[in-house]
């Protein structure tokens, strides 16, 4: 039974013990700025210096210029919440404020602050959490709809508080009856009580056994915040003691008792001295903390910077992570919790865990207009305008964070899989996800073990394959949503024209190729409504005829399928007659994610997820050998990566057929599925080096090559891969035409001292291969 009355660190073991248990060693913060949208308050709290009378403010809003630019400045820093701060009603108050409003076209403080958020919105892509107070259910559904989360203090049940005298707002059952709107709205709701205002132990527990039935009603309680009094010069509780620090740790502890443990529990870092303490007492949220703004409700505290934050975390033994103004709970949950005219906006600035990407550098709302017929090449028929994003995605030119190698201690679960995988055990699903889940210095660990993993298997040489890409046509009767290269009646059409290659154009680039010294072509395009089956063996065969010596590596699991299917012919048979024609080995694309959940979501009329594994494992028992890829980052999460490696190791172990692992980042920039507003902006970096790391661990003594993708990753991006557990650059890629379909900026091709120089700086020396991953003679 539940004893409130336990001593203190009792209470603290306990309430760590169920933090540790509801979240792990994750300890989260947001990154935001703050927007003081009105200092006036109708309000008049005895503990306040954030409400102002209008003598001492120059405008009683601010601006939209300034709100503008305060969202920018934050923005980019790397922000991701727009936190807009303001009293109650304060035309009810004060007649410069009802003025104001009605000169500038608002009928209310509220009408303003949905009007600034949507700016925000729009201009900067920050997502707005409105701290707006007691509001009734109408104002919340207004703000519910530019503002993915909200809140309002509880602060305390108290009903005959000094410091609550001269505050209409702060009646107990006005703020009960905003967590209760919010609750029956779908609002993800950030709530809290303040330790040390008067109230006594029994009041703080009333207050948050009332939170905690609101949330078991509703299931909307996000967050709630147990934050400290602090006496301000300037108030009439100058002279109050501080709350004092047993009190506010037995008070944080009582909230993890109190409250179910899905609610999240934060105090405020800036309030303390000694902010580590508070991880003791149960917290695994530091709240908002701003690199650009000060706090404008306690300015006299500022806030700690992200170095110090992460060093007091991790001195702990947790890992920092940022997170968006809603938490991943919510988040990933978004047809239920946030309005339809913001998950866009939600998923953009999400990583797969539904937390904020942590890359450095700013985000903001990718715009873009029809380029000039001049200036349509093979790039991309639109162009960026507005601000661009700084922050790392697949294909860019911006260069990752270095983030590997790097040293770190592994705790919580990510301790206890690596141990197993030390023992020699195989990760099952659970803990594969575990793995991706990493950060800090368990991502350390995951990336130092695969790495250690990778010497073991192949040592120190980094491979490479001499190939040219034919993708002998655009055209496509599928309409994969995730591809920015297939032209067909549905696509966007935001590249190039429809074309399809003569066999004598297939033959005369294969010659080309291999005058060049390739060893391998390898053979992709779209499927033509025009083709039949025989279509792919006469390209084989035109292939094998000019170049009998070069490796034909074609054909996606989609081609041979859909080429057997228009012939009515068995797939066995017809990969035979593929075989016969010259075909030696098969690409592992088309795979994208091997889970049909997200299948139909980004491919829907493409083959599923049996219908791929069959036919991989068709091609092994015919004597062609293949890869697995994983398409990554658009609108999947971390358990269908782990169900992708699961199914795929599943079959290496039955036929042995696959030679290596092929991460394919999401190349998001001219997409349809992104940019419809159906996907996120790909991987973040360490999404990318962790789906480097972790196959090399989960495919251990089953696939001894891993590949890094110098086309979405860049020199610096793949250079790190190769230190999180990859081998491999794949191939030089002459004529790559996918990945640039999508946005991507790297080049189309790299040359041998191109390899050479690219591993260089990390000691390792690059080696020609086959595709098979022999060696060639005299290499």
């Amino acid at each position: 039974m539940l004893r409130l009355d336990a001593p203190l660190e009792e209470l603290m073991a306990r309430a760590r013990s169920i933090r540790d248990e509801s979240f792990g060693v994750r300890v989260t913060y947001s990154p935001k700025v703050f927007i003081p949208l009105t200092m006036l308050c109708r309000d008049r709290c005895g503990y306040c210096t954030f409400a102002q009378p209008p003598a001492r403010l120059e405008s009683p809003y601010l601006s939209p210029a300034q709100v503008r630019a305060l969202a920018i400045a934050g923005a980019r820093v790397g922000c991701h919440e727009a936190l807009f701060t303001l009293g109650e009603a304060p035309e009810d108050r004060y007649p410069v404020a009802a003025r104001w409003l009605s000169d500038n076209g608002y009928g209310s403080t509220i009408d303003y602050v949905a009007a600034m958020a949507q700016l925000v919105l729009d201009e900067t892509g920050l997502l707005p959490h409105a701290n707006a107070g007691a509001l009734p259910a109408d104002q919340l559904a207004q703000l519910r709809r530019v503002s993915p989360s909200q809140g309002a203090m509880v602060e305390s049940l108290r009903a005959d508080l000094e410091c609550h005298r001269g505050a209409p707002d702060k009646t107990p059952e006005r703020r009960l009856a905003t967590l209760e709107a919010a609750g029956e709205l779908a609002i993800p709701f950030t709530t809290g009580i303040l330790v040390g205002i008067g109230e006594n132990r029994s009041d703080r527990i009333e207050a948050l056994e009332a939170i905690a039935a609101s949330h078991l009603r509703h299931g909307h309680v996000q967050e709630v915040i147990v934050q400290n009094f602090l006496p301000k010069e300037g108030t009439a509780m100058h002279s109050a003691p501080a709350c004092p620090s047993d009190v506010y740790l037995e008070a944080i502890a009582l909230a993890r008792l109190i409250l179910p443990p899905d609610i999240h529990l934060q105090a405020p870092p800036n309030l303390s001295d000694d902010f580590g303490v508070l991880l003791d007492a149960g917290i695994d949220d530091w709240g908002g903390v701003s690199p650009v703004t000060a706090d404008h409700v306690n300015p006299e505290r500022p806030w700690p910077d992200l170095d110090r934050l992460r060093s007091v975390t991790e001195a702990k033994g947790f890992e920092l992570a940022p997170r968006l103004t809603v938490h991943p709970e919510f988040a990933r949950n978004d047809t239920k919790w946030i309005d339809e005219g913001l998950r866009f906006s939600v998923m953009d600035r999400s990583d797969a865990d539904g937390l904020a990407r942590d890359d450095p550098g700013a985000v903001f709302v990718q715009s873009l207009k029809p380029a000039a017929p001049e200036q349509v090449d093979d790039g991309v028929e639109v162009l960026q305008i507005g601000p661009r994003s700084t922050i790392w995605s697949a294909g860019s030119r911006i260069s990752p964070p270095a983030i590997v190698p790097a040293e770190g201690r592994a705790s919580g679960a990510v301790a206890e899989v690596i141990a197993g995988v030390r023992l020699g055990q195989e990760p099952g699903l659970d803990e594969i996800v575990t793995l991706f889940g990493a950060r800090g210095p368990n991502f350390a660990a995951v990336t130092q073990l695969a790495d250690e993993l990778r010497q073991e298997t192949v040592g120190d040489t980094v491979t490479w394959v001499h190939n040219r890409n034919i993708n002998y046509t655009n055209v496509c009767t599928f309409k994969c949503k995730f591809c920015g290269f297939s032209k067909g009646p549905l696509s966007l059409n935001l590249r190039g024209t429809p074309y399809l290659l003569t066999l004598d154009d297939i033959a005369t680039r294969s010659r080309e190729a291999a005058d060049l010294g390739a060893t391998e072509v390898c053979l992709q395009g779209g499927i033509h409504p025009d083709f039949d089956g025989d279509y792919y063996i006469d390209v084989a065969r035109a292939v094998s005829e000019a170049v009998p010596e070069i490796h034909i590596h074609g054909f996606t699991a989609l081609e041979v399928t859909e080429g057997a299917r228009r012939l009515d012919e068995p797939l066995d048979s017809y990969l035979r007659r593929l075989k016969d024609a010259g075909l030696k080995t098969l690409p592992g694309t088309a795979a994208e994610i091997l889970d049909d959940e997200i299948r139909a979501i980004i491919c829907s009329d493409k083959i599923n997820t049996e219908e791929w594994l069959e036919a991989h494992r068709t091609a092994h028992s015919v004597g062609l050998r293949s890869n697995i890829t994983i398409m990554f980052g658009s609108v999947e999460r971390p358990i269908h990566w782990a169900r992708h490696i699961v199914r795929t190791r599943d079959l290496q172990k039955e036929t042995g057929g696959f030679t290596e692992f092929v991460p394919l980042p999401f190349v998001h920039m001219a997409t349809p599925l992104y940019l419809q507003k159906k996907a996120r902006r790909g991987p973040t970096f360490r999404e990318t080096m962790l789906m480097h790391a972790i196959p090399r661990i989960a495919y251990r003594g089953l696939i001894d090559n891993i590949q890094a993708s110098w086309v979405k990753l860049g020199a610096h991006g793949s250079r790190q891969a190769l230190q999180a557990g990859a081998n491999d650059l794949g191939g030089t890629l002459m004529d790559e035409n996918i990945s640039r379909a999508a946005g991507a900026d790297h080049g189309q091709g790299m040359e041998p001292t191109d390899f050479a120089e690219l591993v260089a700086p990390i000691g390792r020396v690059a080696v020609q291969r086959t595709t098979l991953y022999g060696r060639l003679a005299g290499v």
